[in-house]
């Protein structure tokens, strides 16, 4: 046994010939190996039992690679780059379109940024407002209101004629001289001058040097309900052109104003919760319709000082039919007919419920109707008296010439009676 290092090769074949194969055993020949190969102990058992030794000229697989010539020139790759970058710019703009196919089909082309939210069914619906929202009112309104200067002061009002009239209160003018000004919503301004005031009622008519105006229309103050919508328009705080919603939060609410010494002024007012402050005075108060049914006048606050009063959501204002009439008188005639009943009244006191007549005129509309002095007025026109500025404040809401019913006590007794309302003398 040996481990083939002392094999002897065979001798050449012949040419031409085939070198047999040899078997296990040596036969044929025998084998350039050794002939105990199958029993060697160091074989490996997987390895074949005879080589094979290809005759001349027979293929034993695959040919070699040739070698290459590193000095041989090299073929140009850039016919292989150029098309590879056509077919990426080509698969690029095909990509590109159809997703920008796909994007609007499915409503999500944007100009390139995400959607949020889903999209709008009617988006001229939020441009055209409709003229009976509360935003068509106002765009409908503003023109009409106005932002009124007067020295150290501003305030309110409103174009009641295309020639310059403006409805505002009397003490937004109290003490207005030559520099009185107004400015628009539009931002133009222009000159007023005072054309005439009604102190106890709260109104005052100023002429603006302008024509041309969009007048505002006047509603029925007599046709309001509690609870109906309502927008306020001013200048709060010098903030000019600024509109607030609410309701109408009473009605007939009975009020007295004024400063110690000054002019005291009665208001048989619509309450309401929209926002009102300091410059509103004088401003339209207007109906879900954009009619004018009021103009903004008073604020309850819990503050003790003017200086320091705001909105807490009780606002007043005079009644449109009140005003406009005032408004009539002063324009046509140069000052306002304060209504009357012809009696003197208490005011006060809380020791009776009602208004107690400390004094009748002999010849008013109070005595022709029955009444005296002593007597207690408890409703007037069905609305209940609380003391004698209730029915000052009442009697100064309606015309001269107005027959009211009152309901009054004497003693013990309670009566009714009619009363014709006239103007003052004065």
């Amino acid at each position: 046994m040996t481990d083939g290092w002392n094999a002897r090769s065979a001798p050449p074949p012949a040419s031409g010939s085939r070198t047999p194969a040899y078997g296990a055993n040596g036969a044929n020949g025998g084998s350039p190996w050794w002939s105990d190969a199958l029993a060697d102990p160091w074989r490996d058992p997987y390895a074949p039992s005879q080589v094979v030794v290809p005759a001349a000229g027979e293929s034993t697989g695959p040919a070699p690679e040739p070698v290459v010539d590193p000095d041989a020139p090299r073929r140009s790759l850039a016919p292989v780059l150029l098309i590879c970058l056509v077919t990426a710019l080509l698969a690029g703009g095909l990509g590109g379109t159809l997703g920008f196919v796909f994007a609007v089909r499915g409503g999500l082309a944007n100009g390139g940024n995400t959607q949020l939210g889903a999209p709008q069914a009617d988006p001229s619906a939020a441009v055209n407002r409709a003229p009976d929202s509360l935003a068509g009112v106002a765009k409908k309104v503003l023109p009409s209101v106005v932002t009124v200067r007067v020295t150290g002061a501003i305030g309110s009002g409103f174009v009641v004629s295309a020639d310059g009239y403006v409805i505002t209160n009397d003490h937004v003018v109290e003490g207005a001289d030559d520099t009185m000004s107004v400015s628009f919503s539009d931002g133009s301004t222009a000159k007023a001058s005072l054309v005439g005031r009604e102190p106890e009622s709260d109104i005052a008519v100023i002429k603006v040097a302008k024509t041309g105006l969009s007048p505002v229309t006047l509603g029925n103050s007599d046709s309001v309900a509690v609870g109906d919508p309502v927008l306020a328009f001013g200048s709060p705080l010098a903030l000019v052109n600024t509109v607030t919603a609410g309701i109408v939060s009473a009605l007939d609410r009975t009020l007295q104003s004024g400063d110690p010494g000054g002019t005291t002024r009665y208001y048989a007012a619509i309450q309401t919760d929209a926002a009102v402050n300091q410059g509103n005075s004088g401003g339209p108060l207007v109906n879900a319709a954009g009619q004018v049914i009021g103009v903004n006048s008073v604020i309850r606050s819990l503050s003790a000082t003017e200086a320091d009063a705001g909105n807490i959501g009780i606002a007043f204002a005079i009644p449109i039919n009140q005003a406009k009439r005032i408004a009539t008188d002063i324009i046509d005639h140069g000052k306002a007919r304060r209504t009357v009943i012809g009696a003197d009244v208490v005011t006060g006191t809380a020791t009776v419920t009602g208004a107690r007549l400390r004094s009748v005129e002999p010849s008013g509309p109070a005595a022709a109707a029955g009444l005296k002095a002593g007597d207690v007025i408890t409703k007037l026109d069905n609305h209940v008296l609380e003391d004698g500025t209730d029915l000052i404040a009442l009697v100064r809401k309606y015309a001269p010439g107005t027959v009211v019913p009152v309901e009054y006590r004497r003693g013990s007794k309670t009566s009714t009676t009619s009363v014709t309302l006239v103007a003052d003398s004065n």
